[in-house]
């Protein structure tokens, strides 16, 4: 028998890797997208995880970390998923935010030049930034630009050299377009939020522990877990310099609330909300709230709502970095198949919720 009918698996790759690559393909998990490639013994095609072709049985899946050692071993790719188009279009988005992201406020919007250097056109240069990042060029730009100013008032970088070192034209665009994501002033943020007042609460609750911090704006920060040390640490390390002190009279009625919802009640006020993110997280935390008490959304479902279908991975990224959990309610994100996808405080908490919520519904 030759080569190409009797291989299970490609010879760098384990039977635990395999297994894993197995799950993520039955899942069409996005975030396995570009990381392995399966092909199937019977059609001779191979595919990429996220594939929306019908599913081979086990033993004639057969497992590749590159485009390249598929074709070695005599198989073609897919019509449907286009697997080599796929990793031409993340080598381009790759190639792109190394660009974007050095540039300055003024440059990010004239996309032209950046896309003539890649050989690309500046239609197609949008259309796969949405494809595999969710984001416009435009979006990322400003995104990693905030990233940058961030890193650099941690490092005690003075603001006027930051702010230009970063693309922003004036002190004042820097203040216009920062404030909401940081939640504070530059200076506060550079501080590690010196003279910021952060108050928390943190109780029991039917989930185990519940931390409720919030500033004058609103609430900050809403994480779940067994141990009340870990919970405090987590808020101290994101503001190393903030003064953060145990409740203020707002997160008292803030707690009651949230304790409420954990229970499954819907919810019987609106919350404020003080938190950093980027403009694409900010859509998808709003869109999640938009979700009633005992329904459920998938990731793709979220994406489309968004007008961004092809913002799956995207989507779920903003999921899982969602800082206020139960107030926006992510919990409520799910795979197409109806599995739980995975979620910051636990798969058993986020089965409970979704539990109690639509006994409550």
């Amino acid at each position: 028998m030759n080569k190409l009918s009797t291989m299970t698996q490609a010879d760098n790759i384990s039977s635990e890797a395999a297994a894993e690559f197995w799950k993520a393909a039955l899942h069409r998990d996005p975030r396995a997208d570009g990381k392995f490639f399966f092909a199937v013994r019977s059609t001779h095609i191979y595919c990429r995880p996220t594939c929306p072709a019908r599913r081979p049985l086990r033993q004639n899946a057969v497992f590749f970390r590159t485009t390249q050692e598929a074709e070695k071993n005599g198989y073609r790719p897919c019509r449907r998923c286009r697997p080599q188009e796929q990793l031409e279009a993340i080598s381009l988005v790759k190639q792109a935010a190394k660009l974007l992201g050095g540039a300055s406020e003024e440059d990010s919007i004239r996309l032209g030049p950046i896309a003539a250097q890649l050989h690309a056109s500046t239609a197609k240069l949008r259309r796969v930034f949405h494809r595999v990042t969710g984001l416009s060029p435009r979006e990322f730009a400003h995104a990693a630009r905030l990233e940058k100013f961030k890193k650099m008032l941690r490092e005690g970088v003075d603001i006027s050299e930051a702010l230009y070192a970063c693309g922003y034209g004036s002190p004042s665009r820097v203040y216009e377009k920062t404030n909401a994501q940081l939640g504070m002033t530059p200076a506060s943020y550079r501080k590690g939020g010196a003279g910021m007042k952060i108050g928390f609460t943190v109780a029991a609750s039917s989930l185990g522990k519940v931390l409720v911090a919030g500033t004058e704006r609103g609430i900050s920060a809403v994480y779940l877990g067994d141990d009340e040390r870990s919970l405090v640490s987590a808020l101290q390390k994101e503001y190393p310099r903030a003064e953060i002190a145990r409740s203020a009279a707002s997160n008292e009625s803030w707690l009651k609330e949230i304790l409420s919802r954990v229970d499954g009640h819907a919810p019987s006020k609106d919350l404020p909300l003080d938190v950093q993110a980027t403009a694409f997280q900010r859509r998808v935390w709003q869109e999640l709230q938009k979700i009633p008490l005992g329904a459920t959304r998938t990731y793709t479902q979220v994406a489309r709502a968004l007008g961004k279908p092809n913002s799956v991975r995207a989507v779920a990224r903003a999921c899982a970095t969602n800082p206020t959990s139960i107030v926006v309610p992510c919990h409520r994100v799910i795979r197409t198949d109806g599995e739980l996808a995975g979620y910051r405080w636990g798969l058993q908490r986020k089965q409970k919720l979704l539990e109690r919520e639509g006994a409550r519904a």
